[in-house]
């Protein structure tokens, strides 16, 4: 289902002040408001000032019966501005300010905030599925295992300093002595089973900004795209992944695919495993994680990637 944006759109940006690099960042948002103020929108600006304030404003937004909330800053500020709509008629948006953005880059946005501004006052509107960790949504995707021992030790003063980088390093560090577990692992009900270094249920296709972990997945056909890395250790890594980059799944039978509606993992033997959903981490198994259909109304601008989106026309 889509719809056209309304002429008189009421909209909330809710930024991060603490994402990005920009020394200059609300004189680029006050910009960017009067952007869209001069089409006509009706444009608010709000600060976030803790973790999980963000989730609050966008709940209010939506209650108080604003047309969209656009978030401004990273993945994690765009994922609790989700949790606060899902489930509302209030439409998110994006301009990308975080380390990685990989939202904005699968809805084919400029990096330069008011080109990206200008791209969404062009946007349609439409609804598409989310992905639920125990309590909370996601929008990208859920990573169990090493990547999401990764999140959980990346110091948070090197990812602003470094960005990507800071990753990479981390990954390093933590690779080495990674090693494969035989998690429970059911999909659907069914038993997945060998020794697992990393799970990513996707609901959207893009990961880190590079890969395409879930390639097939869309974000509107009611199920969640999940990729199955094994090994003993990480020094196997570097075959599965260009297992991934030439999207050879069926020929590595240490890399599988699957999709599914409900996902339950819980670790080796009561030994937990990490989680994390959309780059933050979030906790450790056992947590089990399910699609919630067309949940969320999104801004859909017109340089998204249209393979997205399993409807014809979108």
């Amino acid at each position: 289902m889509r719809a056209s944006l309304t002429p008189n759109l009421q909209v909330l940006i809710i930024y991060n002040p603490t994402a990005g690099q920009s020394s200059n960042l609300k004189n680029t948002l006050d910009r960017v408001a009067n952007l869209w103020r001069d089409r006509g929108w009706q444009v608010q600006i709000a600060a976030t000032t803790a973790p999980g304030d963000a989730t609050i404003k966008a709940q209010l937004a939506a209650q108080a019966g604003y047309h969209a909330v656009v978030a401004a800053g990273g993945d994690g500020t765009v994922n609790e501005v989700m949790n606060g709509l899902v489930g509302t008629t209030t439409a998110l948006g994006v301009l990308p300010l975080g380390t990685v953005n990989i939202w904005a880059r699968e809805m084919g946005l400029s990096m330069d905030l008011l080109k990206a501004a200008a791209s969404l006052a062009d946007s349609e509107l439409t609804q598409i599925d989310v992905g639920m960790a125990g309590k909370r949504y996601f929008l990208l995707m859920a990573g169990i295992g090493f990547d999401a021992a990764v999140t959980a030790t990346v110091c948070a003063k090197e990812k602003k300093r470094l960005g990507a980088i800071a990753y990479i390093k981390q990954a390093i560090q933590v690779a080495w002595n990674f090693r494969g577990v035989r998690p429970k692992l059911r999909i659907d009900g069914k038993r997945v089973r060998g020794k697992i270094l990393m799970i990513i249920i996707g609901n959207s296709q893009l990961y880190g900004g590079v890969l395409k972990l879930t390639a097939h997945a869309t974000i509107d056909d009611g199920l969640l795209d999940i990729c199955v890395i094994k090994g003993r250790g990480m020094l196997s890594a570097p075959r599965r992944l260009i297992s991934i980059f030439a999207r050879h799944y069926n020929r590595d039978p240490l890399v599988q695919y699957f999709q599914g509606r409900h996902i339950d993992i819980r670790g080796q033997r009561g030994k937990a495993l990490p989680v994390q959903v959309d780059g933050d981490y979030l906790g450790k198994t056992p947590m089990s994680f399910r699609v919630v259909p067309r949940s969320l109304w999104i801004l859909v601008p017109p340089n998204a990637d249209r393979s997205l989106w399993q409807s014809v026309g979108v």
